[in-house]
């Protein structure tokens, strides 16, 4: 019976006429520090449901304190496990699948920086939290990175390390995992292609891109060479219009709009503010 609920919240979490999955993370503040875009938090929130995402990302003190009035309006994966300023290779974890299934959420989310000091023990601890999540019928969402002290930065987008990261994960029962863009639809079809077809690879936001428009337009690339999805934050909610953003970012992922038809319509959400008619 457990793995019928696992079935009922992939299905809550995977748009059924795309096949692709939408989250937004508004987790950042452990890991970063105090972001623009992140205060106040309610705010932010709010605006983001109105654009109607498939699942939003946060941890539990937020989803205590601001997801009462969004309760089953958009799915909820809690994040239990983060990085921080002094630890930026160690996701040290924090919560478990039992308060996700307390708070009604449809996945959990935990991070790993692989190919580094501390892979051993964020290894143990995806492998414990994948054996909770199969006992209670739970998703499990892995945030996983070729981030380790192993790895120089212009490496951390490589394929070959970004496709271990991700066959790391599948080897230890993640469903969906979210990782960097490798920069090229060739090079990340490689990486989708080294999960079982069961593993949906998704991409971050990230540091790479300088524009809206490379945001926008590596989201297409994505999609295209069979990325799953995305799992994105800081460029949304540090825009100045997150709702019509958050419509925008749907409409390329469920709708397969191009550059153009993503820029008319964010344009036009802009002036008019008509979001739900979206």
């Amino acid at each position: 019976m457990a793995m019928l609920g696992k079935a009922v919240r992939m299905n809550r979490l995977v748009n059924p006429e795309s096949g692709k999955f939408m989250a937004i993370t508004v987790d950042h503040s452990l890991s970063r520090g105090i972001l623009k875009g992140l205060i106040p938090i309610q705010e932010t929130i709010d605006k983001i449901v109105v654009g109607r995402p498939d699942a939003i990302t946060m941890t539990k003190g937020i989803a205590e304190s601001c997801w009462w009035k969004h309760a089953g309006k958009v799915s909820l994966l809690l994040k239990c496990s983060n990085y921080s300023p002094v630890h930026p290779t160690f996701d040290v974890l924090f919560g478990d699948v039992e308060e996700a299934v307390r708070m009604g959420a449809d996945a959990i989310s935990i991070g790993a920086m692989l190919l580094g000091d501390f892979q051993a023990e964020q290894v143990r601890e995806i492998g414990r939290i994948s054996k909770q999540c199969i006992s209670l019928g739970m998703p499990l969402i892995g945030h996983i990175y070729p981030k380790g002290e192993s790895v120089e930065k212009k490496d951390q987008t490589k394929w070959e390390n970004i496709a271990y990261c991700c066959r790391a994960g599948a080897e230890l029962g993640v469903d969906i995992i979210k990782t960097t863009y490798t920069g090229s639809p060739e090079t990340m079809r490689k990486v989708v292609e080294a999960v079982p077809t069961s593993t949906r690879v998704v991409i971050q936001g990230g540091d790479a891109c300088k524009t809206l428009d490379d945001y926008l337009q590596m989201t297409r690339d994505a999609l295209d060479c069979g990325v799953g999805g995305v799992t994105m934050g800081r460029f949304i909610w540090e825009y100045r219009d997150v709702s019509a953003l958050v419509v925008v970012l749907r409409k390329i992922i469920h709708e397969n709009y191009n550059l153009k038809e993503a820029n008319e319509l964010l344009a036009q959400l802009e002036n008019d503010k008509n979001y739900n008619e979206f």
